[in-house]
């Protein structure tokens, strides 16, 4: 019972420590969970983001829940899940009270562009590590340009997208180490 508090809190200092979405949410959930905690490697919380960008909902979300089921089963994915939004549902909720009251002062909307430019920069820092873990030769390289030459010029579904360089990845890692010549025969 008392890991299952540990990581409801967790997830809530993370959902209560993130503006701007789920892309914002990388970087704390990089440090909190794979630098501070060790419950999953970069590699994992790479794949977590990949495959919560491709399922219904937020990054964020799906990354809890992948990672508390993964700590704990499915109450573990449960309890992450309610922790991490709990914060965001409180918060929304005084927001959604006020904001039309002060929606058109000036202090509040350049409040609110300094939070978007924000957020940006964490989004670029989040990207940078992303970039980091997932580039890790010259095969995975061509996959990221080619994703990124047709996803700059055709507007597709983030899905095909993964899909595609899932494909891709497959393909040219069983091209790669197909042996030079053909087979030999004996």
């Amino acid at each position: 019972m008392l890991f299952y508090c540990k990581l409801f809190l967790i997830f809530a200092k993370i959902g209560v420590m993130t503006f701007g979405g789920g892309y914002a949410m990388l970087p704390i959930l990089q440090r909190e969970l794979v630098d501070n905690r060790q419950w999953a490697t970069e590699e994992e919380l790479t794949d977590y983001f990949a495959i919560g960008q491709c399922t219904p909902g937020v990054i964020a979300v799906n990354t809890a829940t992948f990672i508390g089921h993964k700590k704990k089963g499915v109450l573990g994915g449960i309890v992450a899940t309610l922790g991490v939004v709990f914060p965001s549902l409180v918060i929304i909720s005084i927001l959604a009270g006020l904001i039309l009251n002060f929606a058109d002062v000036p202090a509040v909307q350049n409040a609110f562009a300094g939070i978007r430019v924000c957020v940006c920069v964490l989004i670029f820092n989040a990207v940078c590590k992303l970039w980091k873990g997932a580039i890790k030769n010259i095969l995975t390289l061509c996959i990221f340009l080619v994703i990124l030459a047709v996803a700059m010029f055709l507007d597709l579904s983030p899905i095909l997208f993964i899909l595609a360089a899932g494909i891709l990845g497959v393909t040219l890692e069983a091209l790669h180490k197909m042996p030079k010549g053909g087979a030999k025969s004996q």
